[in-house]
């Protein structure tokens, strides 16, 4: 019987945020100013015939978290939903903060727990190295994944000392 021989160096890195990322607002900011400052020089290319952008947004979750609370704030039930679109996280928060029979239920007044949500959303890259890999942003973390140039890890953390937010 054969063996598995390792082929590549395929590598990741985590940098955990001193601080949760403030807002959904906040986030959505950093991860549109990469989309198009394209800050790290990738270029774009082929595959399949098709021609991919030099960063493509590839997947996000944004999940919002509602508190309901009695007259002496004390927490009597909650709530949480997913959303995979930044509109979609606003217009839930605004429907289940305005929904009184999901009120009702839980038997108190629904709060925002924004301290609580969290977000993410990945970024396809292609290097002009040619290689392909991701960089995964959520709320207390950034990753990069599936890189081999340890060049690639530098450009990214260099790129991420100059944003306050993902210090």
């Amino acid at each position: 019987m054969g063996d598995f021989i390792q082929n590549t160096a395929v590598k990741s890195a985590t940098r955990t945020l001193a601080q949760p990322i403030e807002d959904v607002a906040t986030f959505t900011s950093i991860v549109n100013a990469i989309l198009s400052n394209n800050p790290f020089a990738y270029v774009s290319y082929i595959s399949g015939g098709v021609t991919h952008a030099p960063v493509e947004k590839t997947k996000e979750a944004y999940v919002v978290k509602i508190n309901f609370q009695d007259n002496e704030a004390k927490v009597v039930g909650s709530n949480s939903e997913k959303f995979n679109t930044v509109a979609g996280f606003n217009a839930g928060a605004s429907a289940l903060l305005a929904d009184t029979t999901l009120a009702t239920a839980h038997g108190g007044i629904p709060a925002h727990d924004s301290d609580t949500e969290t977000y993410s959303a990945t970024l396809k890259c292609h290097d002009p190295n040619g290689e392909i890999y991701q960089i995964t942003l959520s709320r207390d973390k950034v990753n990069l994944t599936s890189y081999e140039d340890d060049a690639i890890r530098t450009k990214v953390e260099t790129w991420a000392d100059t944003v306050p937010e993902l210090a």
